[in-house]
């Protein structure tokens, strides 16, 4: 089967992530089918997309159909959706079977059982960085300013913390400031763990470390670093945003070199085992 007859199903949260896989997937001739959920999902992606369906968070199993009746054997998961909606769900009964199936319900077990579920109906999920390979982060520095000695101090040590908090689930970003841990990012999300660092930080020498976690599925819930990160990082005086090489995705790419040279951020990229 050629790309122009492939169908993929894009599973669309919010933020620009979505619309970043559309149109690279559409410069590739690929079809592309939204399932959107209300509440997040952009409302100007259904001009970018041949079929589009608005569902409440938590239809799996509407999704499911719509897939099927559009003709969709790939899908892919792109975007967030908001911490507030996972606790206000309009389960349907697929959902309901999903989550009487899951222990834990994180990230990795949620989105791992939507998988299998959508695996079942003959629809494999895609790597999250699809038609986006160009866009993950390389080794070494990639925006803004040059880092001194002691800023890399700071990132190793931010790396060594957070590559355990990631392993444990809690979160995959932390602050840090001259080897002292000031913010975790867990539920709330890495915006307002940035903020929080940069407060009890007072916005001087203060560095934002992002990792994936250990053995990541790269289908889902993949490290995406955007101009909102950027913004937030500037508002709440972070300087150094380090993450991990080859694992980290960056969406608006002009808008983030923009946004670093004019608030003299630096953004690094480093390998996991170094």
């Amino acid at each position: 089967m050629s790309e122009k007859e492939r169908v993929i199903g894009v599973i669309a949260g919010n933020g620009i992530y979505p619309e970043s896989f559309i149109r690279a997937a559409r410069s590739r001739g690929v079809r592309l089918v939204i399932a959107a959920f209300k509440g997040e999902t952009q409302e100007g992606l259904a001009e970018l997309v041949q079929a589009i369906k608005w569902f409440r968070v938590g239809q799996l199993g509407g999704v499911i159909q719509f897939f099927q009746k559009e003709g969709v054997s790939e899908a892919i998961m792109v975007g967030q959706i908001a911490p507030r909606n996972l606790f206000d769900l309009w389960p349907d009964l697929r959902t309901l079977k999903v989550l009487h199936t899951v222990k834990e319900r994180n990230a990795e077990s949620l989105f791992g059982a939507v998988a299998n579920e959508l695996e079942k109906e003959g629809i494999a999920l895609l790597p999250a960085t699809t038609f986006l390979e160009d866009q993950i982060a390389k080794e070494g520095l990639i925006f803004g300013p040059s880092l001194d000695k002691r800023a890399w101090e700071d990132v190793e040590f931010g790396k060594k913390i957070v590559k355990q908090t990631s392993a444990l689930d809690i979160g995959q970003s932390i602050v840090v400031r001259r080897g002292t841990v000031l913010a975790v990012e867990a539920f709330e999300g890495t915006d307002a763990c940035i903020q929080r660092g940069g407060l009890l930080g007072k916005g001087r020498d203060v560095t934002l470390v992002k990792v994936s976690k250990p053995k990541q599925d790269m289908r889902f819930d993949v490290p995406v670093i955007g101009p909102t990160t950027i913004d937030s990082c500037q508002q709440a005086g972070v300087g150094v945003i380090a993450v991990e090489a080859g694992r980290t995705l960056f969406l608006g790419v002009e808008e983030i070199a923009k946004k670093c040279a004019e608030g003299k951020i630096s953004v690094v990229g480093f390998q996991e085992g170094e």
